[in-house]
């Protein structure tokens, strides 16, 4: 059962947690404030869902390092929002406190568990993707120019960009850049690398004086929205909070999978959905926009040495701080520095483990992963889970058919099967070739339903059919019917049809789609041999 339990914080890995919650910060406000303005909500809508989310999906949630806040997919369907509710901002942030909900009530019903079905090549050409992402949509601001709205737009303007770069932003960067990559292991674990070269990148071009900054950070005391609910608009608003509910559930559950493959950790996605509906209701509540686990956040955390909720709450209390104390000394801090940081974190988050084994791995690893990496990267990394999925999907129903068509034999003559026992062949031989032994096992699914209607229609007139159903743990309702087709087919041709060794499971599966449900043509047995000396007997018996 999940409950409404706060994370107990320790204090174990204290450092770490803080220097996580701090850097992230400062990569996180120019996030915010962008995605408020994107919204439509304003930039303080952008910060306080940034200071909401990220405080209460970590104190509730279930990915210990995960950062979360406004992210890209949540914000377009934010703007969509803001937009129909234009001059109505109290219902706008009333569908947000109902997404919230909407969240909270996938994780009581358990429904996150599914995220951790996911393929593994799908998760690496996700991580690869974001990684590549993170890298192209850093270069603008590495050469001085303020970010693109996309990896498109990143690449188109580059070469541009390159021929009339700004040297002083690119000397930051660079050097930011190299100071995490220098930096001994022993100094980083008592100053994190990361947090360092934002002090000294933000020093250094303090004297250069030519690389862009981050500038005025805005500041205003939250305003309470009390949830409104007309029941003529109610219909279109459940909508709309379902929409972003489950955009944000995915969105954070995959970046929950990075952090697993990150920190080698396993999160609780259940209690990280009722994390994220906690901190998305308080969000709407208090005027913030929507948002979801950030991918490229929680990496940062990471690897400026945040391992338990408290990083994310430290996020969340000095965003709150830089708005109303700090806001003039951040304001300092050059774009060129942050893209440093960000280069290196999509350097890292690249699943190179992944890649060095890449020619050794299947055909099918292979497609999967260069697939969702490309569509990740120029589509949305929604569209590249979900084609990556279903292309995983149909490969394994393939795969999972051609074992279960092997494990289908139709027979005829003894001693050609190897499963009947001594007395079953000796049985089996006394039928005098009138019988066909029809032998399955295992799961039979959809899959291979059609492959038993064909090798069943293919075989020339018995007297009696025999199903054997020993060694089936499992059917589906397609296989279930293909059967039902066959022992038509039979019964039509004046034959008679034994079933033999139905267990309860597939009994009961059987009797739902009718199968059971047959006239005296049909007949139960609970064993093989059973089923072999009723068909000896009835051949005798048409014989005398």
């Amino acid at each position: 059962m999940i409950r409404f339990t706060p994370n107990t914080l320790g204090v174990a890995n204290l450092r770490g947690d803080l220097f996580g919650g701090i850097t992230t910060a400062i990569i996180a406000l120019p996030l915010a404030l962008a995605f408020g303005v994107a919204s439509g909500a304003g930039p303080i809508a952008g910060l306080y869902g940034a200071i909401c989310l990220g405080f209460f999906a970590a104190w509730f949630g279930g990915t210990p390092a995960q950062i979360s806040g406004p992210t890209g997919p949540v914000t377009i369907v934010a703007a969509s929002i803001f937009t129909q509710y234009a001059g109505e901002p109290a219902l706008a942030f009333t569908v947000i406190m109902l997404a919230g909900a909407f969240q909270i009530m996938l994780g009581l019903a358990r429904i996150g568990r599914y995220i951790n079905l996911m393929p593994y090549p799908v998760i690496s050409g996700f991580m690869s993707g974001i990684g590549c992402i993170i890298i192209i949509m850093q270069l603008a601001p590495f050469l001085g120019y303020p970010t693109t709205s996309n990896v498109v737009s990143a690449l188109s303007v580059f070469p541009t960009e390159i021929g009339n770069l700004n040297a002083d932003a690119l000397v930051v960067g660079v050097i930011t850049f190299l100071i995490i990559v220098i930096t001994p292991r022993h100094v980083s674990r008592l100053f994190p690398s990361p947090l360092l070269a934002l002090l000294l990148g933000t020093a250094l071009a303090l004297w250069l004086s030519d690389a862009p900054v981050l500038g005025e950070i805005p500041s205003a005391m939250p305003t309470l929205h009390a949830p409104e609910l007309p029941l003529s608009r109610l219909g279109e608003m459940l909508v709309f909070a379902a929409i972003i509910g489950s955009l944000g559930s995915i969105d954070s559950l995959l970046t929950s999978l990075v952090a697993d493959n990150v920190t080698r950790t396993f999160h609780n996605s259940d209690k990280e959905l009722v994390g994220q509906g906690i901190g998305n209701f308080v969000a709407g509540l208090l005027g913030g926009i929507p948002g979801a686990g950030a991918t490229i956040r929680t990496l940062t955390n990471i690897k400026a040495g945040g391992r338990t909720p408290l990083s994310g709450m430290t996020h969340s209390l000095v965003l709150l701080i830089i708005m109303f104390g700090l806001g003039p000394l951040v304001a300092f801090v050059p774009h060129a520095v942050l893209a440093g940081l960000l280069l290196k974190v999509g350097i890292d988050v690249i699943d190179w483990r992944f890649l060095n084994r890449f020619m050794k791995l299947p055909r099918i690893d292979q497609t999967l992963m260069v697939v969702v990496l490309l569509l990740t990267v120029f589509v949305d990394v929604i569209t590249a889970v979900g084609v990556g999925v279903v292309l995983a999907s149909l490969a394994l129903v393939k795969e999972t058919a051609e074992l279960q068509v092997n494990a289908i034999s139709a027979i005829a003559e003894p001693g050609t099967a190897k499963f009947l026992k001594p007395k079953e062949d000796r049985l089996l031989k006394e039928c005098q070739g009138k019988v066909l032994f029809l032998h399955m096992s295992g799961l039979i699914s959809f899959g291979a339903a059609s492959e038993l209607t064909r090798r069943m229609a293919t075989q020339k007139e018995y007297e009696i059919y025999i199903i054997d159903l020993t060694e089936v743990n499992l059917i589906d309702g397609s296989a279930a019917l293909a059967l039902d087709e066959i022992i038509e087919r039979a019964i039509a041709s004046n034959h008679v049809v034994l079933m033999a060794g139905l267990n309860l499971t597939v009994a009961r599966r059987l009797r739902q789609i009718g199968v059971l449900d047959r006239p005296r043509e049909t007949e139960r047995f609970p064993s093989r041999k059973g089923a072999l000396r009723f068909a000896v007997a009835k051949i005798q018996q048409s014989a005398g």
